[in-house]
């Protein structure tokens, strides 16, 4: 377990040459887990103790968004500053684009008229920031799920956490996270364009890859693999946890953002104009930074500890991670 951090995913090879081992084929899912103590019978409200934000037992949906506020609380620096720093150089160069397409805008809103080559010229130009923007986004937000996927593995486990430390653990992991965002987005928007319901089901099934990848040092397509085996059999759970985090997050998102809209032109709050004023571009970047600072380390914390709670509901994690914590 030391070569993960305590995440390994199970042996392939367990069970093998022993006699009614229980152990099943890769091809028909995981091997059956070993019941933990108490399992079948009276059990502790805390299973194998809680040394972290979450008790090592399967988990029940009230007690993952807490377990993601939890660790958002107890480690504000990593978790909430980070996503701010992030989401600060995000936001801040959507309204530098904003801000130097703003005439071409106001114009069209005013009803200008525009020869072709105008507009072909207006549309390569958007096309063109909107494309910088987009990759500097994926870039952005690829590295910040990992990072807050390193912290609350950590604070599973109630171990101390540094910004150094967590660094060091996610840098060799960027480029196959990248690829993973690269891939699971592909993967999605195939699924959007056949009539959209293939898309939310591949989207909730490949849902735990990316704590799959960073807590088990995987690599793109096992770290797909591995989700679809967690989440199959329980498809429905896990979508609605994450719809759930996600009507939570857009809730919060929209309670933050609405006063910088409001204390701006007004303009998006009240739809009165399609364009906005410099400063009314500014406040709405900055309501942005401050929303995401919340709301991307609650759902990057939701989807991790499913991930967890999928473990050892399925594989008995919750046995070695009791070990790796010192509670068993």
């Amino acid at each position: 377990m030391s070569d993960s951090g305590g995440w390994s995913s199970p042996d392939p090879r367990y069970g093998q040459g022993q006699q009614n081992s229980g152990h099943v084929p890769p091809d028909q899912g995981l091997p059956p887990a070993p019941p933990p103590p108490g399992y079948g019978g009276p059990m502790s409200p805390m299973g194998h103790g809680k040394p972290g934000v979450i008790p090592l037992r399967p988990l029940r949906v009230g007690e993952i968004l807490d377990g993601a506020i939890t660790t958002m609380r107890r480690n504000p620096a990593l978790m909430i500053g980070a996503a701010a720093a992030v989401m600060a150089v995000v936001q801040l160069l959507n309204a530098l684009v904003l801000t130097t397409m703003q005439d071409q805008f106001q114009a069209v809103e005013a009803g200008a008229a525009m020869t072709e080559d105008e507009a072909l010229d207006m549309l390569g130009d958007l096309a063109g920031a909107s494309g910088i923007t987009v990759v500097v986004t994926v870039l952005a937000t690829t590295f910040l799920s990992g990072y807050l996927t390193v912290v609350i593995g950590k604070a599973v486990l109630g171990r101390p956490v540094r910004a150094g430390e967590v660094w060091s653990e996610i840098r060799p992991l960027l480029l196959p996270l990248l690829g993973l965002t690269v891939v699971y987005t592909l993967i999605v928007m195939v699924g959007l364009i056949l009539l959209i319901i293939p898309g939310i089901w591949l989207y909730v099934l490949f849902a735990l890859a990316t704590p799959a990848l960073v807590l088990e040092r995987g690599r793109v397509f096992s770290s797909l693999g591995r989700s679809r085996l967690l989440v199959r059999g329980s498809w429905w759970r896990t979508f609605g946890i994450l719809l759930l985090a996600a009507i939570i997050a857009g809730i919060i998102s929209m309670i933050i953002s609405i006063p910088f809209e409001l204390f701006g032109d007004g303009a998006s709050a009240f739809g009165n104009s399609t364009a906005m004023s410099t400063g009314g571009i500014w406040l709405s970047a900055l309501g942005g930074v401050v929303a995401g600072a919340i709301t991307y380390p609650f759902s990057a914390g939701v989807t991790a500890l499913l991930y967890i709670d999928q473990r050892m509901r399925k594989e008995g994690m919750d046995i070695e991670l009791a070990r790796a914590a010192g509670t068993a």
